[in-house]
């Protein structure tokens, strides 16, 4: 971004952070889904945020460039259009479950600002998949559907017990499927309670052999997985992806594991019960790209999340394996430039390494 943009969105994330971070997240959330209705306003933000394009091609899904949305950022599917206007070249939204909940108690996000992380327990708060359905299917009859690949994340309903997971996420990838392109089964989360042990391995088989079974339309299907696995546990994931067809894995989800905070609002905020998410979880994230895609030996996709922050966090991360990335917190930190900034510095990395070959 330019200097007076960068001063400009500083100034209004000043504003932001003074508030909390849920309602602002909301407060963010409101005014962005009001913008996707007005098309012109939708046009001239894609206009002013153009960046280079840089297409992938994975699973037969057309991507304009491999930086994502990461799921959690729009539950509900409230401001899709704008997302594709921001310059992302996937959208993955969610979390969502079969039933409709509203989370854990609030407060349930906070902020670390001088680690640029958050903290969060917000326990899948989503309409459900049947409304999520129907937004979507407004979407596609509004004529404002982005020209990118659209995902879901899929987590369990609270409610459910873990012996009747498979059936929760079956219902829910057959009511999405007519209107996304791909899943992420989410069983990494820390905010519900058991779920990180549908990452077990007779509890992921069940659950990916029910989803093959009912996924008709050939969505391809990947899994988020948490960072506190042990590299055992990670690999036994890999085992049990392997036999059930995976389509590609998603690193990471959020941690329990914690920084040092370098000031006494740092310490409140990863004090504070939940995932962490943002730069913290940046070395982790990579490490967890390269080990699968070492086991994988780089014939399933991965997308790398955890982090990102800017273009050389994107290269290290494509460098280590991943075939495309997502961004959360970084967009939280950083502002709705962030795409764009981050495709001009890949653009410029590699002119730069033509430069030194010549």
């Amino acid at each position: 971004m330019e200097i007076s943009k960068v001063n400009c969105w500083k100034a209004f994330r000043s504003l932001l952070f003074q508030l909390d971070s849920e309602w602002a997240h909301d407060l963010t959330l409101e005014a962005l889904g009001s913008l996707s209705h007005w098309s012109e306003a939708v046009e001239a933000l894609r206009l002013g945020l153009r960046a280079p394009q840089r297409p992938v091609k994975i699973w037969d899904l057309e991507f304009p460039n491999p930086v994502g949305l990461a799921a959690g950022m729009d539950k509900s599917a409230k401001a899709l259009p704008v997302w594709r206007a921001l310059g992302f070249g996937f959208i993955e939204l969610g979390g969502v479950t079969w039933l409709e909940q509203p989370g854990n108690p609030k407060p349930r996000m906070f902020r670390a600002i001088a680690e640029e992380a958050l903290v969060n327990r917000m326990g899948f708060n989503n309409p459900g998949a049947r409304a999520m359905a129907e937004a979507l299917q407004e979407w596609k009859s509004s004529g404002a559907w982005p020209d990118c690949p659209v995902g879901m994340n899929l987590g369990k309903s609270k409610l459910t017990p873990l012996e009747s997971a498979a059936e929760d996420y079956a219902l829910s990838l057959e009511t999405l499927s007519p209107w996304v392109d791909f899943f992420v089964v989410n069983v990494s989360s820390p905010n519900t309670p058991n779920l990180r042990k549908l990452q077990d391995k007779s509890a992921l088989s069940a659950i990916l052999k029910e989803l093959n079974r009912r996924n008709t339309l050939n969505r391809p299907i990947l899994v988020k997985l948490a960072p506190d696995l042990s590299w055992a546990a990670v690999e036994e994931a890999v085992e049990v992806g392997t036999e059930n067809q995976v389509a590609g894995w998603v690193a990471v989800n959020t941690t329990l594991a914690r920084p040092e905070g370098r000031d006494g609002q740092s310490r409140r905020g990863l004090a504070e019960t939940g995932g962490l998410s943002g730069r913290p979880l940046r070395s982790k994230s990579l490490e967890f790209t390269r080990r699968l895609s070492d086991w994988t030996q780089g014939n399933v996709p991965i997308i790398g999340v955890g982090g990102i922050i800017d273009a050389d966090d994107v290269r290290a991360t494509l460098d280590a394996g991943a075939s495309l990335v997502q961004i959360y917190s970084g967009l939280v930190y950083e502002g709705p430039g962030l795409v764009k900034s981050i495709l001009q510095g890949l653009r410029q990395m590699e002119q730069q390494k033509e430069e030194i070959l010549r």
